[in-house]
């Protein structure tokens, strides 16, 4: 009798930290969710920004229009893209059109002195602002989310079940990782 009870006792609590584990997990990955949605939002805000900032430059500049050109593709190419691997990866070109958009706003004084231009130029900096805060939030539970994946004992739970690891959202400038030259 006592040894019934033991290994009933054993089976519950198999079956206890297998539905604890499994709710971990479940956990983890809506935070993972929650995470992409944010940065998906902030994205897209920037995203419908982007056109307005463009006309806005487009009276100012218009024969600039390679650069205008560079920048609406890359808008294109990033609302386009959907997984976190295809977000990666149009964020670096994205960014470069943009840093090459406010280089041309700067040999025209006028149109830095806009106020249209200067207000859109604040809205995109605040939300660059807030995709960088969700980015590390992200980041931070993809972190907790594939560690748990690979750790054991919640490593069996994870196969058993099929979850997955998530991917982190880096922006691929491949400018950054290169290194400096410097020569005097």
């Amino acid at each position: 009798m006592i040894i019934l009870l033991i290994v009933t006792a054993i089976i519950l609590l198999i079956i206890l930290w297998l539905v604890i584990t499994y709710n971990g997990l479940v956990k983890k990955r809506a935070n993972v969710e929650e995470g992409w949605s944010s940065i998906d939002v902030f994205l897209k805000k920037r995203n419908d920004l982007i056109p307005n900032l463009v006309e806005t430059v487009k009276g100012y500049a218009s024969h600039e229009s390679n650069v205008l050109q560079k920048v609406v593709e890359a808008r294109n190419l990033s609302s386009n893209a959907h997984s976190v691997k295809e977000k990666n990866e149009t964020e670096s070109t994205m960014q470069n059109a943009m840093m090459n958009l406010f280089a041309v706003a700067e040999n025209y004084p006028d149109l830095k002195a806009n106020s249209n231009f200067i207000s859109l130029q604040q809205d995109l900096n605040s939300l660059e602002d807030d995709i960088e805060m969700a980015r590390r939030y992200y980041n931070g539970v993809v972190k907790d989310n594939n560690i748990a994946i690979d750790s054991f004992p919640s490593n069996v739970v994870a196969n058993l079940f099929k979850f997955k690891k998530a991917d982190f959202f880096e922006i691929i400038n491949k400018t950054e990782r290169e290194t400096v030259k410097v020569s005097f």
